[in-house]
């Protein structure tokens, strides 16, 4: 199977070069439409804030990474990032990793919850975009098949394994509801954007971004249909919220201890959760001294983190058998692709050879004589054809290699001259000498 495949992802590029080749739905649709002019027959991609991914099969049957890194970067114009930044797969690579990226074992996060669902909307957009076969259609398959069973056989997506996670979980337990309140996240920085993602899908009702580059907080805001509070007024509009998360670079304490005393006034006593998830700290840590003032800080959460991820590290193995049973079994499916026609072809040839016999004495016996001869015909053959037809399917369903199972089609079209030539005979000659 000539499946290649690219990935830039937490591993082998930053987040600046990452972002910046981050993909759109309307780019995914341009690009796509330029591959399957030049590149590839059909493919489908990838493209999350930690990764993009790009999968297919060449137009022409040839495994040049080169030419689908070269359509991807061009695409984008992005500056200092080149062939290193990228990972390459071929066939059963890429199958396992494209496997391994839907259970989220691949993930910067191990377990990530919702990169099943990224990828169900990349195939989807592929199939939207008549950019799919059925070999990939049986891949798209089988990958929601072996994510569904990870979630469900495993608990490699339990707990929280980020600070921006865990701090969303405490919050989740210091406000019964969200729905009806205010979240702020300071700092725009991979931290805050994670933290401000959760608390948009955990349902907060409102949610607001500050940074001190307001083009970062304008960009987390779109994405996240997110008010941006101007960072210079910051300290003006903190009673408006009912949570707040900081989460920026600052060298020293961003909010004092007296600025958070101004808030409690302001909101006559209400609760705030602070949530400090900066290194060092954007909050003065005394603030936990006032009344009504929930406060964590990295540390109080870090225990947390850890427990959770050596668990979600050991249901690893767990997961990766899932993929192994999932990879022997499209692969069992994949090769019968080759004996398939074999099958056809060889049935075909003793159905006319039966065919021809039965219309020699079609008109030298009775209509219910006749019947009976067909029938009986119809039933032999079936007999005689049933052990090579099982033979065939078992060979390749077993999983063997693509190989064996073309040796053996070739030696059942050479057996009964199935392409109508004898120059078959040498083909599966130098087949059988190869193979030795």
């Amino acid at each position: 199977m000539n499946l290649i495949g690219i990935s830039i992802n937490h591993r082998t590029a930053p987040i600046e070069l990452r972002e910046a080749l981050y993909l759109s739905r309307d780019e995914i649709t341009e690009l796509v439409a330029y591959l399957k002019e030049n590149v590839l027959s059909c493919g489908f991609i990838l493209s999350t804030c930690n990764r993009t991914e790009l999968f297919g099969i060449h137009k022409y049957g040839k495994i040049d990474f080169n030419l689908i890194l070269d359509a991807l970067i061009n695409f984008k114009k992005v500056d200092g990032i080149s062939a290193k930044n990228f990972e390459k797969y071929f066939a059963c690579s890429a199958v396992n990793h494209i496997f391994q990226v839907a259970t989220g074992i691949d993930s910067l996060i191990i377990g990530d919850s919702q990169i099943l669902g990224q990828a169900k909307e990349a195939f989807q957009l592929s199939e939207d975009l008549n950019f799919m076969d059925s070999i990939l259609r049986r891949v798209y398959d089988t990958s929601l098949k072996v994510g569904k069973r990870a979630i469900k056989e495993t608990k490699i997506g339990e707990g929280a394994v980020t600070i921006s996670f865990a701090a969303v979980q405490v919050v989740e337990k210091i406000f019964s509801s969200l729905e009806e309140k205010s979240a702020l996240v300071i700092g725009a920085g991979e931290t805050g954007q994670l933290a401000a993602l959760h608390l948009r899908d955990l349902g907060i009702g409102k949610l607001a971004v500050s940074n001190r580059t307001i083009e970062r907080a304008r960009n987390v805001a779109e994405k996240l249909d997110a008010e941006i509070i101007p960072f210079e007024n910051l300290k003006d509009d903190l009673h408006r919220f009912d949570i707040i998360f900081s989460a920026t670079s600052a060298e020293g304490l961003l909010i004092q201890f007296d600025d958070i005393k101004n808030v409690m006034k302001k909101r006559k006593g209400n609760p705030v959760c602070l949530m400090d998830i900066a290194l060092p700290r954007d909050i003065d840590p005394t603030v936990r001294k006032l009344d009504n003032v929930f406060y964590n800080d990295i540390d109080s959460l870090k225990v947390v983190v850890d427990q959770n991820l050596k668990k979600r590290q050991e249901e690893i193995p767990l997961v990766k058998n899932i993929i192994m049973e999932e990879m022997i079994n499209f692969y069992g499916w994949y090769n019968t692709l080759d004996v398939v026609p074999t099958i056809k072809t060889m049935r075909e040839f003793f159905e006319s050879i039966a065919n021809d016999e039965l219309e020699k004495i079609k008109n030298k016996v009775g209509t219910e004589e006749y019947e009976k001869i067909n029938d009986m015909t119809r039933r032999l053959l079936g007999r005689l054809l049933h052990n090579p037809t099982m033979k065939l399917r078992e060979i390749a369903e077993k999983g063997v290699n693509s190989e064996e199972v073309a040796r053996q089609s070739l030696l059942v079209k050479s057996l009964f001259n199935l392409n109508g030539n004898d120059s078959y005979e040498n083909e599966i000659n130098e087949e059988i000498n190869r193979q030795l």
